[in-house]
């Protein structure tokens, strides 16, 4: 009797269920290497958003990422987005559902969005850079707005 393993226990979908799955969770999101790439190559064609908290934000993030914590998403904040403007969001890392809500947020206001997977911690892990400080000044002015 062969006995199956906590992998094989539950038997794998069939391959056009799997083809479908996996091509579906490219359109919801993207990764770390994918996004820097696109960042230093020159031909950005999405708004980085990072949305935790200006405190995490002032200690390190992505060149180029403009600060919006995910509480603060609304179509005031966004008017200067053409409606057609893809958003890539992310938080801290796995352990933050943060970009969930802001994914989650900007999908309601019927802004196209992605989310980046691995989040901070995803980008140091592949050795990306981070900056230090407030980060782009039309960016707070957008948050000050809000609070």
């Amino acid at each position: 009797m062969r006995i199956l393993s906590q992998v094989t226990r539950t038997p794998p979908a069939p391959s056009h269920e799997a083809l479908a799955h996996f091509e579906a969770r490219l359109g919801f999101e993207t990764d770390c290497w994918d996004v820097h790439y696109t960042m230093t190559g020159g031909a950005q064609d999405f708004v980085l958003l990072d949305v935790r908290s200006s405190e995490l934000y002032e200690k390190g993030h992505i060149p180029g990422a403009i600060h919006l914590p995910h509480t603060q998403l609304n179509e005031r904040t966004l008017e200067a987005y053409p409606k057609d403007t893809l958003f890539v969001v992310h938080c801290a890392g796995p352990h933050c559902n943060g970009a969930d809500k802001a994914a989650a947020r900007l999908a309601r206001l019927a802004r196209p969005v992605k989310l980046m997977i691995g989040g901070i911690e995803g980008w140091k892990d592949e050795g990306f850079e981070l900056e230090r400080g407030a980060g782009d000044p039309a960016a707070q002015a957008a948050e000050t707005q809000t609070a």
